[in-house]
């Protein structure tokens, strides 16, 4: 037989491997559905990034109002956020606290400074601060940039 007539019949071809190539479709479909649903890629609008941002900056600023803490401690524990959202959001607790005659809740726990920051006592190690009858005392601590 003629090696020409060989070559040119299909069950003489090598066979075509489309396996493969179909699963790497399956699985860029796959990772771009998982992935239409994350809110961390940024593929929102812009408009909506922004308004997540105000409302998280209103929230930590009421949030420092009502546990009692300076608007320059509300920042400085938070330098990411927008000084304009905490401002309005503290000022907006201050309100709402001396509409309805709220007292602060103070916090129970010290804050965690972000990096770059330390940590000086105001007062003796062993020097507690004074407090009014049946409450523990408070702990004094100063904050200061290095």
């Amino acid at each position: 037989m003629n090696p020409r007539i060989r070559l040119s019949c299909p069950a003489a071809l090598p066979p075509v491997r489309r396996a493969p190539h179909a699963g790497r479709w399956l699985l860029a479909a796959c990772a771009l559905l998982a992935a239409a649903g994350c809110d961390y890629l940024g593929l929102q609008p812009v408009s909506q990034i922004e308004a997540r941002k105000d409302s998280e900056g209103r929230a930590i600023g009421g949030a420092c109002r009502q546990a009692g803490r300076a608007l320059e401690d509300c920042y400085t524990f938070n330098p990411h956020m927008s000084k304009a959202a905490i401002f309005t959001g503290w000022k907006e607790m201050n309100d709402y606290m001396l509409q309805n005659s709220l007292t602060e809740v103070r916090p129970e726990v010290a804050p965690v400074l972000p990096a770059g920051r330390a940590r000086a006592d105001a007062a003796p190690a062993g020097t507690p601060m004074a407090s009014p009858p049946g409450k523990p005392a408070a702990r004094a601590t100063v904050y200061t940039t290095p």
